[in-house]
């Protein structure tokens, strides 16, 4: 087992917010293809809802309807059992009552023969992060770049 998680690409993670607890498959056609193609590895999904007095309700897959365009019970099951209570409190925080969220830990399987490479030569991360599209877009208007 642990030759196998020295060989693991970086881990990720992204809470997806639906107003309104509307949750569309559209975008979950996406993440199918991405698994499928075996760019990333799904290692945990869950969703929740918070309620009007503010308690977030796990939901079980199986129980959201979608919009029709994405049977999203191909998800069930996918969990490793990383995401605990206090990570889907943690991650409702910011939920608006009635809002449904998607919380996804993903391993990034692209990059995994980097990362076991830099690993097996004693690389170690010391930072990562993201930049939001829009901070990206927003930095290049002041800078009157065009996007590469």
């Amino acid at each position: 087992m642990i030759t196998e998680l020295n060989e693991m690409g970086p881990i990720d993670y992204l809470v997806i917010a639906f107003p309104g607890g509307k949750v569309t498959g559209e975008g979950f056609a996406h993440l199918v293809d991405l698994v499928d193609r075996g760019i990333i590895r799904i290692l945990d999904l869950a969703f929740e809802i918070k309620q009007a007095d503010g308690s977030l309700v796990k939901v079980l897959i199986g129980d959201l309807d979608g919009d029709g365009e994405f049977d999203l019970a191909v998800f069930e099951g996918a969990s490793s059992g990383l995401l605990g209570t206090e990570d889907l409190d943690e991650a409702g925080a910011d939920l608006e009552p009635g809002d449904c969220a998607a919380i996804l830990i993903y391993e990034n399987v692209w990059a995994a023969p980097l990362a076991t490479t830099l690993r097996r030569n004693g690389a170690r991360l010391v930072a990562g992060g993201r930049i939001p599209v829009q901070e990206f877009l927003r930095v290049l208007d002041e800078l009157d770049t065009p996007v590469p």
